[in-house]
Parts: structure tokens; sequence; C-alpha cells
């Protein structure tokens, strides 16, 4: 796992803290003593730009499934009892492909009705996940599909060591208000609403990928999965990825596209269209890097203003304090009394 200091940038969207606690009160849990036992200020949760990192994220997560005694967060018919993601976990471990492991992700999956249902299909040169609701009235949320398909792409990444390309991600509901985190919750990968069916489409031939865990790799995995999933980091990275790794080391002289273009040995327009086929810009990447880079100092250190600003890329606290007030609707003093 990546260190403490690589995390810095990983942030989660307000929409990802309300969809975890969406279920807790009518299970008798009292969200804002959950919140504040994962490090996060309840004040934040009516903030709607407000991020929080990915640390306190999961330990909010990890918890909530904990005290529901439910992994899937209450958006079932039924309790998803803790344990059964370690069963499928070992279960899988010892599949040698990467096509093997999907097939029995989801066979394992089809034993409950817990409200989808997981199907892997191979037709010509692409292969599929579809995630279909399952033999229940219960209606399943966006969140509900946003959580299961997640932890398909995340976990079957991890047991490759690199984070799987997709063709295109469908969904069979409209865009919600939270669209935009799309392009993170799938990596930059294309995504369209209004589909026939829900369901992750990828070329075949990762299917024949090697499997490059074992035993003693997923005992360390299963002590944090969550974390693990949602800021691993692989050799083979996208664009977006090799960008924003560029970014991040430079926030206080940010290169422009050109000067990056050429450390990755392309041209301008080549990367800013490669860019563009991961759903992002560069101008997106450089905003998140600089706005991830803020929420990490003022909630993990007693930075000054002035100097998170400039840590940040801003040559005045000024600018920096406009920026962040677009980026949170608040102010970052505002910001860190309500850490």
């Amino acid at each position: 796992m990546n260190s403490i200091s690589s995390m810095r940038n990983i942030s989660v969207g307000n929409y990802f803290i309300h969809a975890v606690l969406s279920n807790a009160a009518a299970h008798g849990l009292d969200s804002k003593q959950l919140l504040l036992a994962a490090g996060i200020s309840p004040e934040l949760l009516g903030q709607t730009n407000a991020r929080v990192s990915a640390i306190n994220f999961c330990r909010l997560q990890t918890a909530v499934m904990k005290e529901m005694k439910d992994e899937f967060l209450g958006y079932g018919p039924s309790r998803y009892v803790i344990g059964t993601w370690t069963n499928m976990c070992h279960s899988v471990i010892h599949c040698t492909t990467l096509g093997h492991v999907m097939a029995r992700y989801c066979r394992f999956y089809q034993m409950f009705d817990w409200g989808l249902q997981l199907r892997f299909e191979i037709n010509g040169d692409k292969a599929k996940i579809v995630f279909e609701r399952g033999n229940t009235d219960h209606p399943v949320s966006e969140y509900g599909f946003e959580l299961v398909m997640f932890n398909f792409h995340r976990f079957c990444s991890w047991m490759v060591r690199r984070h799987l390309p997709l063709i295109t991600v469908n969904l069979a509901y409209p865009a919600p208000a939270h669209a935009q985190e799309y392009r993170h919750l799938f990596l930059g990968q294309a995504v369209f609403f209004n589909k026939p069916r829900t369901e992750i489409i990828f070329h075949r031939s990762l299917t024949e990928l090697a499997i490059e865990q074992n035993e003693q790799s997923l005992q360390r995995f299963l002590q944090h999965p969550s974390l693990v999933m949602l800021i691993q980091q692989y050799q083979e990275k996208s664009w977006t990825d090799q960008v924003r790794m560029i970014v991040n080391k430079r926030l206080i002289d940010t290169p422009g596209i050109d000067e990056i273009a050429e450390q990755l040995h392309l041209h301008p327009q080549t990367l800013r269209r490669r860019l563009a086929q991961e759903g992002t810009t560069f101008n997106d990447v450089k905003t998140q890097c600089r706005h991830d880079t803020a929420l990490y100092h003022l909630g993990r250190s007693n930075l000054s203003i002035e100097s998170i600003a400039q840590r940040t890329g801003f040559s005045e606290s000024s600018a920096f304090t406009r920026a962040f007030k677009t980026w949170t609707g608040m102010t970052p003093q505002d910001y860190r009394r309500r850490m």
C-alpha cells in the first residue's frame, strides 16, 4: 500500500458521505457520532462542495458497515452479512486468470438475493459485467450500483496490479446531480447514462491477464480493503495519472501542458486528446491537484494559509482564498474551523 504522504491528493466528495450514512438512522445509529469517530466534522455535511480525505472516508464506511452489520450499507432487501466480502476474496484468490476471477466473482454473488445480480458475458472482442436488479421489488439506488461497480472494478485491478482500462461504463439511469464524480469513480473512463442496462465493458484480451496476488498479499489487502481500492496506484498509469503525478511534484511552479507533453514524449495536442478520451482536461487535473493538496494541508497541519497557498501553486493568499471558496463554498479559514 502507498504511504500516507502519497494519499494526500485523494479526496472524496460530500455526496459519498451522505450516501454511506443514508440508512444509518433507520438502523438506530447516530450519524454525528459516526462522523466524529471517523475524524469528519458533522458540519461538513451541510457544505455541498466539501470533500474529505480518503482515509477518513474509509474509516466512516467501515464503521457504518460494522455497526449496521451490513456490507451493503442497507441498500439491499436484506443484510449483506459481515464476512461475505472476505469469503468472496478467498474464493477467487487461487484463480489463474482475470477472466476466471470475474466469472467466479459473479457466481459467488449470484448465491445471494441481496438486490443486485452480476453477470459475466463475452461477445466477440468485448467482455462485459452486467449489473441487474435481483428477484426482488426492493429498489436499489444509484449509490447501490456505484458501490458494487466500484468494488468490482477496483478489486479486479488489484488482482492484476493495474487499473483496468474500460471501453465504456453504461448506466441505466439518468445523470445524477453528482455526475461529475463519475470521472473519479471510474478513473476517467467514458460513462454514459440512460442506457438499456448497467454494465462495464472492456476488451476481451484483459480476461487473459495473469493473477499477481496470492494468499499472503490477500491477508494484507483484507486489513483495509476499502482504502486499498480507493488509493492504490500501479506502475501502468493512465495519462491523467501521469499528468497528475508531474503536477503534484511541481505545484509551486506548475509546468504548462507543452512542457508536460514533452516529458511524456507526446505532442501537446496528442496529450490533450488522450486526456479528453479519459474524460478530463489539463486544467481540470491541475485544479483537482491544487484542491486536494489544499484540503490535505488544511486538515492535517498547522501551516498558515499563506504557506498553504504557496504549496498549492498560488503566488498570493487572496487568490488562493478566492479559488478555495469557488471549490468549496467557504474560505480556507472557515473550512479549517469546521475540521
